[in-house]
């Protein structure tokens, strides 16, 4: 064992071994098979990734993403001054690559090749490795074989029997972070390694902080406020759509966060570019795809949010294990809707019977973890196996439901009726079933009331789920005693999200317009405006000033996020509103709304930035509505909102085609001497000599000239 401790040291730079790793080594170098459960940061890879540099031969690596192996193999070259030391084989390589990858690997140079499962069935790579010395075969992400997995991969299924072509008599070690008893016995059967030796680490992350929020229209800024509060922190946040992670990303970026996506429809150069400068502290948040974060080493992420509802339990599990991989912080935060579950529930009725159904349990798991109110450690525990007494230490903290209880109600009956239930019909019925077929007249009628009763149970060890007959509930020797002797039990209720309030977008908007303070800004504005020989409207429009009226921004980074006001009218008229504002403020004690405002970028930002780009390059607007297939109308909207948000456009080169230097002038004079900018007043002043869009698109070059 010194040999390998001094192998540790050389390649890995640890002085000792952690967890499981020693035994798991020592049992895969004496060529017995291994199947490993750690949770993830647990230090699997060493465990084969140590034995393939002490073994003669070439260790094979089984991993399921590309982004996987590049940076295990970075890691490994990384400690080692021969880079041909690990490879990978994969769809990324050029016919040139692969070449010199063979070479390196028939020159003994190669210690460790990381495969994917789809390159492993092709006929050259099973003729190409049934001639080379293997010395193991590592199953990264195992949890890919079974069917009941949360990522299931058919071509994982096929390893075993590619194998027993290309060397019958291999060791084999199988890793995973995510298995339920159910899917590590399906594992075990398909690679045909019944008398290899299971080594299952607990499951409990001791450092991560569980928590539930409510997904509503203020999640955004909910999100925003979360991560300024976190500031200088690494942290992931999972979407379910590339769309998603794009739109986040933007809007992230708009309200001062850096941030990255990645997902796959990214170029491949982008997506390895963007991992890299999240790796490197470049950008602290990456929003993502669950194809980010396998395999990946960043040990300082300090939290992983989902944004949407994950698939299942072990997807949720092993992504919200890439945050405090070194044992520091790490917050675990999901925004859960019935929205979200409604959509994935439609996306899996296009799936065929079996899988549409294994979908729609592993959703329903998630759901249930989600809405319940017992303790988010003991429930996941549960799941994969593992039992967990809450109050026993202090990482009870950790953990929304237990630091927020809710009020324990008595279920001794309805617990009673679940156990004889069971009991009589010889143990025949799974968790739906036995809820619908409940005679639940003259008690609790509600559905979600039962499902909670018989959760509970569960996790209380008055049931447990057969792993064979997945899903059959058993009766435990607690639950018979209970039967015989039944007393009180206290359950909290579950949470139902259904009932949750919704939260408008405009939450701090009060009902009633602060008047005084509005007196005083339109006072201010005129007097702005008279300074500079303007019109009112033109430094700031009303609604501009009502906005400010119950929002009270005090400085210009939060004048520009008015509506109406931009950079540019921040710039240029806002010093002396936002002193009137903070001093009015701090005279009356005003308990202001968040200071953190959200910034949006709008559904038509890209299209906005489009149209600006064409009018710099003085496209006329006719091509314009041609092109975009809009009415005249709806564009002289766009480039209004565009003006009066404080950007300058400049389409003189349009005016002057349609109004001659007289026109323009009596336009010029009727708007420098008006009360507002009210277009019907304006067509009622000139009684027919200008149509509405004429008067618009002066206004809107008035504007643009004067005001931006």
């Amino acid at each position: 064992m010194n040999n390998l401790k001094i192998k540790l040291k050389e390649n890995f730079g640890f002085s000792s071994f952690k967890n499981l790793q020693e035994p798991i080594i020592n049992n895969l170098i004496n060529g017995n098979h291994s199947f490993v459960i750690l949770p993830t940061g647990g230090g699997k890879s060493l465990c084969y990734q140590l034995p393939a540099l002490y073994l003669d031969g070439i260790a094979i690596v089984i991993s399921p993403l590309i982004a996987l192996m590049k940076n295990q193999v970075d890691l490994i070259r990384g400690n080692n001054s021969d880079e041909s030391i690990a490879h990978v084989l994969n769809s990324s390589l050029t016919k040139n690559q692969i070449e010199e990858v063979k070479s390196d690997i028939t020159n003994g140079k190669t210690k460790i090749l990381f495969i994917a499962p789809e390159t492993l069935t092709k006929k050259e790579t099973i003729a190409f490795l049934s001639k080379s010395s293997i010395s193991f075969l590592a199953i990264d992400e195992a949890h890919c074989i079974s069917e009941w997995g949360h990522d299931f991969r058919p071509e994982y299924r096929k390893i075993r029997e590619i194998f027993d072509q290309i060397k019958p008599e291999i060791t084999i070690i199988a890793l995973t972070a995510t298995a339920t008893p159910k899917v590590q016995d399906e594992i075990i059967k398909n690679l045909k390694i019944d008398n290899g030796k299971v080594y299952k680490s607990s499951f409990n992350r001791p450092n991560l902080y569980y928590e539930i929020r409510s997904k509503s229209k203020e999640t955004n800024l909910d999100l925003i406020k979360f991560i300024n509060s976190n500031k200088n922190k690494s942290g992931i946040i999972y979407c379910l759509s590339r769309k998603r992670v794009d739109e986040l990303s933007e809007l992230l970026n708009i309200n001062g966060i850096k941030s990255l996506p990645y997902h796959a429809g990214l170029d491949k150069k982008i997506r390895n570019e963007n991992q890299d400068k999240f790796l490197k502290d470049e950008y602290d948040v990456i929003v993502a795809t669950i194809a980010f974060g396998m395999g990946i080493d960043k040990p300082d992420v300090r939290f992983v949010i989902h944004y949407d509802i994950p698939k299942s339990i072990e997807g949720y599990y092993q992504e919200t294990g890439r945050a405090g991989r070194d044992g520091g912080e790490g917050i675990c935060i999901l925004y859960y809707s019935y929205d979200d579950v409604e959509k994935l529930e439609k996306l899996f009725s296009k799936k065929n019977t079996s899988d549409r159904e294994i979908s729609l349990m592993l959703l329903g798991e998630m759901m249930a973890y989600a809405e319940s109110s017992i303790s988010r450690r003991k429930f996941l525990l549960n799941y994969f196996g593992e039992e967990y007494y809450p109050g026993k230490d202090s990482i009870d903290v950790l953990d929304d439901n237990l630091r927020f209880p809710k009020e324990k109600i008595e279920a001794k009956e309805y617990l009673s009726i679940l156990l004889n239930k069971v009991r009589n019909s010889k143990e025949k019925f799974k968790h739906k079933t036995l809820i619908k077929s409940i005679d639940r007249k003259g008690l609790k009628s509600d559905e979600r009331f039962w499902n909670t009763v018989l959760r509970s149970a569960i996790m209380d060890g008055f049931f447990k789920k057969e792993i064979k007959n997945y899903g059959s509930l058993i009766i435990t020797e607690k639950g018979k005693g209970y039967i015989k002797d039944p007393e009180t039990y206290l359950i909290p209720e579950d949470r139902d999200f259904d009932s949750s309030p919704k939260t408008d977008n405009n939450i701090n908007k009060r009902s009633v317009i602060d008047q005084e303070l509005m007196s005083s800004l339109i006072k201010l504005r005129k007097k702005v405006a008279q300074k500079s020989s303007l019109p009112p409207f033109v430094v700031f429009q009303e609604f501009s000033l009502e906005e400010m009226t119950y929002k009270y921004p005090i400085n210009l980074e939060e004048l520009k996020n008015i509506n109406g006001v931009g950079e540019g009218k921040a710039n240029k008229f806002g010093y002396d509103f936002i002193s009137l504002i903070k001093g009015y403020v701090n005279e009356n004690n005003i308990e202001r709304p968040d200071d953190i405002k959200l910034r949006t970028y709008g559904a038509k930002s890209a299209s906005k930035l489009s149209l600006i780009q064409n009018i710099d390059k003085k496209i006329p607007l006719d091509e314009i509505i041609n092109s975009k297939g809009v009415e005249f109308s709806q564009l002289l909207f766009e480039l209004e909102s565009i003006v009066f948000s404080g950007t300058k456009l400049n389409i003189d080169y349009y005016i002057n085609d349609i109004l001659d230097e007289d026109q323009q002038l009596d336009l010029h004079e009727y708007f420098i001497g008006a009360n507002n900018e009210d277009v019907s007043v304006a067509l009622q002043e000139f009684d027919g000599e200008f149509d509405e869009d004429e008067i618009r698109l002066y206004r809107i070059k008035f504007i643009s000239d004067i005001a931006n």
